[in-house]
């Protein structure tokens, strides 16, 4: 059976130790490999793997034996407590080994966790699973985590103390970030905030936040649209040195400029579009809701037109050295005014 969206949150939270077994698939495998690992925890316990309650299984070593996982499922350890057999990186061609041990299960057997990366419709591994009366089949795709994965995740880091604001930017900034990194991040804020009652703020998670080359992007577009000038040198000579591309500085620019021009021209205010807009850098959304009052909707409409001509220079067969090019379209929109 499939489970989806809040179905399936739940249920990687406190999965039936009746269920004969579980697959998860999808592209990401740092998203696949999280889930994985919460599953099980929450099967065996801390201390299932120790007590050897855990049988890690390699889809290569399965394909050459196929007893492998019937065995595991079968196997009684020294400890008592539920088990888990976990297959790794399935794929197709294990669909009739697992079958077969699916038609073998029986209650009080080991829990078959299988993992696997991206699967089309026609799966035969995934319809095993689908169509399975009582084996349960998730598929994890990237789209934004929900606020219950969210709160999960906190939870799971032990930050309860947390204001509205920075709440918000909590779940901005799981938008930005990979879940591997996110969860970095939680337990990182939470080792900061250990012994602290007070909530946790925007400004902390500011300080905390890993920094990236993207985020000199951004500080590098920001002045721009702040109009700074004199800002925009010292950061493109540093993102120079660092390798990055005046295509992808263009691009950036636009991407900027085209979410002020929407939010200039949404009925209901800025703070309403860039708050619906996926994508947007949580560090950066009050500074562009200050940028759209000071931007005219001409203007950006100006700034929009000029960096698609400069991105057509840049991929053309100009022999203008193309970062000067983009150095000169940025402090053009800086010196821009109204």
């Amino acid at each position: 059976m499939i489970l989806k969206g809040a179905e399936a949150a739940r249920y990687f939270a406190r999965p039936d130790p009746g269920k004969p077994a579980l697959l998860i698939f999808g592209a990401d495998p740092m998203r696949v490999a999280i889930k994985r690992q919460d599953v099980i925890a929450a099967l065996i316990g801390p201390q299932g793997e120790s007590e050897m309650r855990l049988t890690r299984i390699p889809a290569a070593d399965l394909r050459k034996d196929a007893a492998l996982l019937s065995d595991a499922i079968k196997a009684q350890g020294f400890f008592p407590g539920p088990r888990v057999a976990f297959v790794e990186d399935a794929t197709d061609s294990l669909a009739p080994t697992l079958s077969n041990a699916l038609q073998d299960w029986r209650a009080g057997d080991a829990t078959i966790i299988v993992t696997a990366g991206s699967l089309t419709a026609k799966s035969a591994l995934k319809t095993l699973f689908e169509k399975h009366p009582s084996a349960i089949c998730i598929g994890l795709y990237d789209d934004p985590p929900t606020r219950e994965e969210i709160e999960d995740a906190l939870r799971k880091a032990g930050l309860t103390a947390i204001d509205r604001e920075a709440m918000t930017d909590l779940t901005a900034l799981a938008r930005t970030l990979d879940p591997g990194d996110f969860r970095q991040t939680l337990e990182k804020i939470a080792l900061y905030k250990h012994g602290d009652s007070t909530p946790l703020t925007p400004a902390e998670i500011a300080a905390l936040a890993p920094a990236t080359v993207e985020t000199e992007v951004d500080d590098l577009i920001a002045a721009v649209a702040d109009r700074k000038p004199e800002a925009i040198g010292p950061l493109l000579r540093r993102l120079e040195a660092q390798g990055t591309q005046p295509v992808g500085l263009c691009i950036a620019a636009m991407r900027h400029f085209r979410a002020l021009h929407a939010a200039v021209s949404e009925p209901g205010g800025a703070a309403s579009a860039l708050g619906r807009m996926r994508g947007i850098n949580y560090k950066a959304r009050d500074a562009m809701i200050r940028q759209a009052n000071h931007w005219s909707q001409k203007k950006l409409e100006d700034a929009i037109a000029h960096l698609v001509e400069t991105d057509l220079t840049l991929r053309s067969a100009s022999r203008a050295p193309a970062m000067a090019v983009m150095e000169r379209a940025l402090l053009k929109l800086a010196w821009t005014r109204g």
